[in-house]
């Protein structure tokens, strides 16, 4: 049996080792998504998580390593519920529309460290900015796959692509507070725009 298969207190190591990951992904989450990425520190991290540095470089090269550990996390949770909503929706466009919208403001606005981390962080940190634009065609392509088989793929290329930038930067006029409108009307709004670019 190796090391990291070998039980104590019921656990393995490499549990304990996931575990302790995780309590420093959910550290820098909370530090990045309430006080922005200068509050990001190896030190602050591991004090808020309460490990020492000797366990924050047992899952974690230096702090931009954390960050983006932080963002691809936020970014996949965002990607998956979008993807459950449209799934369960009906087939109408305004009802996948309208799920999709939903989702995805549910997740930045109720905890809005998620949406300061996914919107917020990468517009003031380098290697947010690198892997937000890498990212950034997966949900493109939930768009893209979406819109009507009638416009040809050109045209909802366009479309995709023009559609999440728009609802990027609203989005993120909302949550920076350049934008004071209320929920409900960010998403009917939002909806509106997407039908509309769906129409051939």
């Amino acid at each position: 049996m190796t090391a990291a298969h070998r039980t104590w207190a019921g656990t393995t190591l490499a549990d304990r080792r996931a575990a302790r990951r995780r309590q420093l992904i959910e550290s820098g989450l909370e530090l990045l998504g309430t006080a922005g990425t200068q509050a990001v520190s190896v030190r602050a991290v591991c004090r808020t998580a309460k490990l020492t540095e000797r366990y924050f470089y047992e899952s974690f090269d230096d702090r931009d390593t954390l960050l983006l550990a932080v963002y691809d996390q936020v970014a996949q949770e965002a990607h998956d519920a979008l993807v459950a909503a449209v799934r369960d929706a009906r087939d109408e466009l305004a009802d996948l529309a309208r799920a999709a919208v939903t989702s995805f403001v549910e997740l930045i606005i109720d905890d809005p460290r998620k949406g300061t981390v996914l919107l917020l962080a990468p517009l003031t940190d380098p290697a947010l900015v690198r892997r937000g634009s890498e990212l950034l065609p997966n949900f493109t392509a939930l768009i893209h796959d979406q819109l009507p088989a009638s416009i040809d793929d050109t045209e909802r290329r366009l479309i995709a692509v023009g559609v999440t930038g728009a609802l990027t930067n609203l989005f993120t006029a909302y949550l920076n507070g350049t934008l004071d409108v209320p929920r409900d009307r960010l998403v009917d709004h939002c909806v509106r725009m997407l039908l509309a670019a769906a129409r051939p």
